[in-house]
């Protein structure tokens, strides 16, 4: 049985977390359409700039402007309007507190229900989810939530900013470990989005078939762990409670 159960915990913010442009579109831009659709506020923050990416020569200045036009295009398709860049260098990203006291400005500023980001643990099965960049993100943000999000003491200048501690609800983790899966969303009804989201991303598909049927392949995949009905289309994640009634929690 699901941790979250969306008839009883509401969602109205989300704030979604990627190492690199596309790297939310494959792991999470059905659901976040789900959410828009729902009147649900959704943005982005992509950690690198994706400038280590793409198969023709370019300079970095090109590859970056593409990849950034490329994100808030697919974002645009899912109903997300804010993306922000922190422009780190792609292969480079570090779980530092430069990155961390930015994603704490963040989730303190939205104040979201939800966030969602990459998992920061290695997955053996397929070792290309475990990009070094990934889960260096999925760690910043980690460490980010607790404690540095609801210490007032953590990165005290944010105060000064008007930046509040906050108690974050939940945190979703995409391209989990199979064992660490614990909640998955339909998103049947907007595939057709998901898929147009991840065509934005040309600079990176050589292969557009290729790419489409095995994205269509994994979400056929966890539709039938999750039990829905035959041929529904799903994405997994390993939902996190930080903050639930009945935490006890201090820093």
């Amino acid at each position: 049985m699901s941790i979250f159960d969306p008839a009883i915990h509401r969602v109205q913010r989300v704030l979604c977390f990627g190492a690199h442009p596309d790297d939310l579109d494959f792991g999470a831009s059905g659901t976040v359409a789900t959410w828009t659709a729902a009147g649900v506020e959704v943005q982005y923050c992509i950690m690198t700039d994706g400038d280590a990416g793409g198969f023709d020569a370019r300079s970095t200045e090109e590859i970056i402007a593409m990849r950034h036009a490329e994100q808030r295009a697919a974002a645009a398709l899912v109903g997300v309007d804010t993306v922000h860049f922190l422009g780190e260098a792609d292969g480079f990203l570090e779980p530092n507190h430069r990155v961390m006291k930015q994603v704490v400005a963040l989730i303190r500023g939205l104040r979201p229900d939800v966030v969602l980001v990459m998992h920061p643990e290695r997955n053996w099965e397929r070792i290309q989810r475990s990009h070094p960049d990934h889960m260096a993100c999925g760690e910043a943000v980690t460490r980010a939530i607790y404690p540095a999000v609801e210490n007032p003491f953590s990165y005290p200048e944010l105060l000064e900013e008007g930046l509040a501690a906050y108690k974050l609800p939940w945190l979703w983790l995409y391209g989990a470990p199979s064992e660490r899966e614990n909640h998955r969303v339909d998103i049947t009804e907007v595939f057709d989005l998901k898929l147009a989201a991840l065509r934005q991303h040309l600079s990176q598909h050589p292969d557009v078939q290729a790419m489409e049927a095995y994205v269509r392949a994994q979400s056929v995949e966890q539709g039938a762990k999750a039990g829905f009905a035959p041929g529904a289309l799903a994405e997994a994640f390993h939902v996190v409670a930080v903050n639930a009634a009945d935490t006890i929690a201090g820093f």
